[in-house]
Formats: C-alpha cells, structure tokens, sequence
C-alpha cells in the first residue's frame, strides 16, 4: 500500500483538473490567444502540479520515512528523500 493511498481520491481528482487545464492551453494556442494569458495558465498548472507533489511527499515523509526511522534503514531512506528532494525541486 502506498503512502498515498488515503488521498488518491483528491489526488486523482486534482490530476483531472490538471489536465484539463493543460488542454485549456492547448487550445489557447490553437487560437493563437495572448502569450500573457497563455504564461499565466501555464503557471497555474506548475503550481497545481507542484501541490500535488507536495502532498505525495508530505505522506511519503509522515509513513515510509517514519517507518524507516525506526528500523535500521534510516541511512537509505535519507538518501532516497534527498535524491527525490533533488529532483522534485529541479
């Protein structure tokens, strides 16, 4: 069971308006609408999909790191949060 398991509702949910944002652009630009507007649309979709990033972290953090701390794999699980940390910020 994933550690996310108890939002998946809310985050499938998000991810449906993600996408619909997303096909929004798409047709901003087949329209040829305002580069500003286009920009800030792409923004909100940046900022929704870095939500739901956090909120997959945030639970990986409170379950499968808390369990690590207390088993004799801390060292490892530290490593895999700052590599993913790494890439998540990118």
């Amino acid at each position: 069971m994933q550690s996310y398991a108890q939002d998946k509702e809310n985050l499938l949910n998000r991810l449906k308006k993600i996408e619909g944002q997303v096909k929004g652009i798409q047709r901003m630009i087949e329209e040829d609408k305002y580069c500003v507007d286009v920009l800030v649309q792409i923004a909100a979709v940046r900022a929704a999909i870095n939500k739901v990033g956090l909120m997959i972290f945030e639970n990986h953090t409170k379950t499968c790191v808390a369990q690590a701390m207390n088993t004799n794999k801390q060292e490892e699980m530290i490593n895999e949060l700052t590599r993913v940390l790494v890439k998540f910020v990118k």
